[in-house]
């Protein structure tokens, strides 16, 4: 399976909110979430346009890694995801083991998470409102699907996010906007 998504900026939570009641969307419970990303020993994630992490929602735990983004209006990419042992001591002891294979800890990207489930046009979404640490406020639309159905996928995001009033995706990953965003106050 492929996840196709797309970010924007959230200006106004309240609005989101409301337009998600009528459209019958389904509240999830709040997440806090915690991503640990990892460079690798002999690839440049930053080139080949991946990313690997260690993500922690209250005491579990998963282990992603997300290929590179194709080139869409979306954001199109492939994602293997996969739950490990639970708690704190479990993740501190895979970023060891990953660490000893010459993985190297990048930064973490923490947020609060409140997902709502929305089927529209036939389509099961997943949205997502994100109150990410040093960035503020974003959205997401999501779907999964498999390679066939990419571009139906993608339609229904747009239109999707259209009739939301979401009209400018952002690309970046949160992790690339706070390194970005160091990197211009490291500069001034």
């Amino acid at each position: 399976m492929l996840e196709v998504e797309q970010k924007f900026l959230l200006a106004d939570k309240t609005a989101l909110l409301d337009q998600l009641a009528q459209l019958g969307a389904t509240q999830e419970t709040d997440q806090e979430q915690e991503d640990l990303y990892f460079t690798h020993p002999v690839r440049n994630f930053a080139e080949t346009d991946e990313a690997f992490r260690i993500r922690r929602i209250g005491s579990e735990n998963r282990v992603t890694y997300k290929g590179p983004k194709r080139n869409t209006v979306s954001k199109i990419r492939k994602e293997i995801e996969l739950a490990f042992e639970s708690g704190q001591s479990a993740f501190e002891q895979l970023t060891e083991m990953l660490e000893l294979l010459g993985f190297h800890p990048l930064r973490s990207v923490r947020k609060r998470r409140t997902p709502f489930t929305c089927q529209h046009q036939q389509r099961a979404f997943e949205i997502t409102i994100d109150e990410v640490e040093g960035l503020g406020l974003f959205a997401e639309i999501e779907l999964l699907a498999e390679e066939s159905e990419l571009q139906e996928a993608d339609n229904a995001i747009i239109e999707l996010a259209a009739y939301l009033g979401m009209t400018h995706p952002i690309r970046t990953s949160y992790l690339g906007m706070l390194i970005e965003k160091e990197t211009q106050s490291g500069s001034d």
